[in-house]
């Protein structure tokens, strides 16, 4: 841990001395968050822009996965390895990770191998200090202290069909597994820890975004929320309902429980 420790304090021209935003991007495995984000990014034209230049950055719980053992390393060859699990992220290094954005320094996050399931030695990706800062992952939310770092918490909805397609499609395509091995993986391990660890974590979320990235409408808001903390218009801990609503969205007291109705949760474009 000590390799990704203390950054040097790099005090962010774009920020004015203030405190990061930080928002974090929950969902179960392949619901389609790095898409959201992209996609967000996407609009803000931060995709394109020098990363030392960038005012929104977004980073992946995937790049804390602890490295395996050989023991565990045969485990993961077979399907036989809980990805999924709280266990299988370093959260003490993102809980410290975060404390450093918080702080303006520059951090930096090591790389992940998911075809031989292990950090890459003497790779590492650094983050430069930015105004807002996108953090997605599937457990995101089920640390506490972590999850109370964040000033907003967006759930990415998908139904279940469409998320084991997509990470079967996944899995094989860009992370070299076979079918077998994936299905093994999803029906022992993915939907169990979905069910167990990821789900109950909807109910902490402030906006539930069904659909993912298809949800133009949902996009749009929060794109709209963040050019106006960058601009300083707006509160920057107003939600994205207040924005188009003028009050404040009620939070969903259980994950199953249906929450307002708002724009992002409606099929149809606002009036």
């Amino acid at each position: 841990m000590a390799a990704y420790q203390n950054g040097d304090h790099v005090a962010s021209p774009r920020s004015n001395g203030k405190t990061p935003f930080l928002i974090g991007v929950a969902g179960g495995t392949a619901s389609g968050k790095s898409t959201v984000c992209k996609r967000i990014m996407e609009k803000l034209g931060q995709v394109d822009m020098d990363q030392t230049k960038r005012q929104v950055v977004c980073i992946s719980q995937d790049s804390f996965y602890k490295s395996l053992n050989p023991e565990e390393k045969l485990k993961a060859d077979k399907g036989q390895y809980n990805f999924d699990h709280p266990a299988a992220f370093d959260d003490e290094l993102i809980l410290h990770t975060l404390k450093e954005i918080l702080a303006g320094r520059k951090c930096k996050l090591p790389v992940y191998d998911y075809r031989n399931n292990m950090r890459v030695e003497g790779q590492e990706v650094t983050i430069y200090p930015a105004d807002v800062v996108l953090i997605e992952g599937i457990l995101v939310f089920y640390f506490p202290e972590i999850r109370n770092l964040f000033h907003m918490k967006l759930f990415v909805d998908m139904d279940s069909d469409t998320r084991l397609v997509r990470r079967v499609l996944r899995d094989i395509q860009e992370r070299g597994r076979d079918l077998d091995q994936v299905l093994t993986q999803y029906t022992t391990f993915v939907k169990l820890a979905f069910e167990e660890f990821c789900l109950p974590t909807k109910k902490f979320a402030d906006v539930i975004i069904p659909r993912g990235a298809d949800n133009i409408v949902a996009i749009d808001l929060i794109v709209q929320h963040i050019q106006d903390l960058l601009g300083n218009c707006g509160s920057r801990r107003a939600s994205i309902a207040s924005i188009v609503t003028g009050r404040q969205m009620e939070r969903p007291e259980e994950a199953n429980e249906t929450p307002p109705l708002s724009p992002i949760h409606s099929n149809r474009c606002p009036h």
